[in-house]
C-alpha cells in the first residue's frame, strides 16, 4: 500500500508527495529527523515534517545561499556559518579556494550526525580539515568570537512563532552580526518564502530589519521547486563604498578563479536573475516599515505533516 508525505504549505494549501522509502529515522532533543526516498524530489531531509532539503534541487538553495556572498567579498578567509547542520552549506563554502577557516555551529548534535552518515554528498566537506564544527547556539558562539570573520551565512530554521530561530532575524542580532565582521564583510540570510504571494510576511521585513543596521542590503529570490515557491534571502554589506552590482562576465570570471568544480546552478548569466526582482516585489520592499526587534515579530506559517497510506481500493483502479 502506497503511503504519502502531506505537507501543509499554507492556510488552505496542501502539497502531497508519495514515499518510496523512509530510509533513516531519529529523534534527537530538539526534533524528529527523517531520510526519505520522495517520489518527485528523490532522497529527502526532513525535520519535524518539514522538507529541508531534496536531492532534486538542493543545490539550488545552497549555492544560491553561499555564493553570491561568498563572491561579493574580494577574498573571504574567515566564514561563520549559523544553522546548515547537514553539511550542504558548509560544504559550498569550503569550495572556494581563499577560504582557510569555516566555523559551521548547530545546536543538534544529533542531527549533524545523522546527516553526516545518510547524506553522502557532504562526506568531504564534514572531513575537510578547514572545518571546525561546534554543536552549541549558533548565537552565543558568535557573541563570544574574538577574531572577525569575513562572511557570516545565517542557515537557519524559518521565523516561526515560538521556534527557536525567531530571535535572530532582530535588529538587535544583526547589530551583533555587524560587529562581528572585519572591513569590507558581508552577512547573508535565508529569508523564506518569497513568492509573488507571501513574499510580504518575512521576506520584505527581514529586508527591512537588515536596512536599519547595514548601509547596503540586497535582496533576491530563486524557485525552489520542492519547497513549492521562489525562496528569498538576503546580503548585506558592512561597506556601504563597495559595489552592489557584478556584471555577468564579472561574475563568470570570479567563479573561475575562486571556486574548485562546476557549479550546478549558479553563473554570470543565473546570478543576474536572481536580483531582478519583479515590480510587484520591489514595490512590497519599498512599502514595507517594520523593524523586528526583540518584541516586534513576523511569523511564517507554520506548516505540518501528515503520512497517510494510499487506500487499496483507490490503489486499484
Amino acid at each position: 500500500m502506497a503511503k504519502w508525505m502531506e505537507e501543509e504549505l499554507e492556510d488552505g494549501l496542501r502539497g502531497m508527495y508519495k514515499i518510496k522509502e523512509i530510509l533513516a529515522t531519529t529523534r534527537s532533543e530538539f526534533q524528529h529527523v527523517d531520510v526519505m526516498d520522495l517520489e518527485p524530489f528523490g532522497r529527502c531531509l526532513v525535520i519535524d515534517g518539514l522538507l529541508q532539503s531534496c536531492q532534486v534541487d538542493e543545490f539550488v538553495y545552497h549555492e544560491s545561499l553561499v555564493h553570491p556572498a561568498m563572491l561579493m567579498h574580494p577574498n573571504p578567509k574567515r566564514v561563520y556559518i549559523g544553522g546548515g547542520g547537514e553539511g550542504s552549506t558548509a560544504r559550498e563554502v569550503l569550495r572556494h579556494k581563499s577560504v582557510e577557516k569555516c566555523v559551521m555551529v548547530d545546536i543538534d548534535g544529533d542531527v549533524v550526525r545523522f546527516c553526516k552518515e545518510h547524506l553522502p554528498e557532504n562526506t568531504e566537506a564534514f572531513a575537510d580539515p578547514r572545518l571546525e564544527l561546534v554543536i552549541e547556539d549558533a548565537k552565543v558562539v558568535l557573541e563570544q568570537a574574538t577574531e572577525p570573520f569575513d562572511v557570516i551565512i545565517m542557515d537557519l530554521d524559518d521565523p516561526l512563532e515560538g521556534g527557536p530561530c525567531y530571535q535572530l532575524y532582530t535588529k538587535e542580532f544583526y547589530e551583533m552580526c555587524k560587529s562581528k565582521l572585519g572591513p569590507g564583510g558581508v552577512l547573508v540570510t535565508q529569508a523564506g518564502q518569497a513568492g509573488i504571494k507571501r513574499h510580504h510576511i518575512v521576506w520584505s521585513a527581514i529586508h527591512s530589519t537588515l536596512r536599519a543596521v547595514f548601509p547596503t542590503v540586497l535582496p533576491y529570490n530563486q524557485a525552489v521547486y520542492s519547497f513549492m515557491d521562489e525562496w528569498g534571502w538576503h546580503l548585506a554589506l558592512t561597506d556601504g563604498a563597495m559595489p552592489s552590482k557584478l556584471s555577468e562576465e564579472e561574475v563568470d570570471k570570479r567563479i573561475a578563479a575562486r571556486i574548485q568544480g562546476e557549479l550546478k546552478f549558479l553563473d554570470g548569466c543565473s546570478w543576474q536573475g536572481l536580483f531582478a526582482l519583479s515590480k510587484v516585489h520591489r514595490k512590497t520592499l519599498a512599502a514595507e516599515t517594520i523593524v523586528m526587534t526583540k518584541g516586534t515579530h513576523r511569523f511564517m506559517h507554520a506548516t505540518g505533516l501528515t503520512v497517510a497510506e494510499e487506500p487499496a481500493a483507490k490503489k486499484a483502479r
